[in-house]
């Protein structure tokens, strides 16, 4: 598996790129902004993107999918519980200070337990809501990966005081969803450092 990460906008979101090695097939989560440093990355390694795939939709997370589905005609996956999130985004962005291009339909609504493909390369996706409604995570068929998005951090753990947003209901996400998954598992969250689950499962505070 071939995984890249580009930071985007003020914000610092860790937007990942995946790939299969041979067929160069490709998804990008979390395109959160700067389209055009993205799709450069994307050109630099001659991928294919066949799927763009939003942890949450909040406007960090969300402000390239656009310029990512003009530039390449990928299919958008989000959880359906997102969506009224998703398309408040550009009203969302002005309280921000931020421009957000008003982003396209989802081609499709992802729920605890499908499955997300690209080549060879296979994610599970796990139900993790409390920083947002329908908040989901990713992890990688060999459990070596999990991208975590706003769920839990090297340190910390995502924010609750946004509209849909619930403390006690992030902490069951993570100690029911992502904790079991292994001491071993790399976590590769929306902000910020790498950790690991063990790591935040011994240290952090909020666990």
């Amino acid at each position: 598996m071939l995984l890249n990460t580009v930071v985007v906008t003020e914000f610092m979101t860790n937007c990942f790129i995946i790939a299969d090695k041979e067929t160069r097939d490709a998804l990008v989560i979390d395109p959160g902004g700067e389209g055009e440093k993205i799709l450069r990355e994307i050109e630099k390694n001659s991928l294919n993107v066949i799927g763009i795939v939003n942890t949450h939709g909040h406007v960090d997370h969300i402000g390239a999918i656009r310029d990512i589905k003009d530039a390449t005609n990928a299919e958008i996956m989000i959880h359906s519980s997102e969506l009224a999130i998703l398309q408040s985004a550009s009203k969302m962005g002005r309280l921000f200070g931020i421009s957000v291009a008003e982003p396209p339909e989802p081609d499709r609504f992802l729920s605890h337990g499908d499955t997300v493909t690209c080549g060879k390369i296979s994610l599970s996706v796990l139900e993790t809501p409390g920083h947002s409604p329908g908040g989901i995570s990713l992890v990688t068929a060999d459990k070596k990966f999990c991208f975590a998005g706003d769920t839990l951090f090297a340190g910390s753990i995502g924010r609750t005081d946004l509209p849909g947003g619930d403390y006690h209901t992030l902490i069951h996400s993570i100690q029911t969803q992502l904790i079991p998954l292994g001491d071993e598992v790399k976590v590769l969250p929306g902000h910020g450092p790498a950790t690991t689950i063990g790591s935040e499962r011994r240290y952090n505070p909020f666990l």
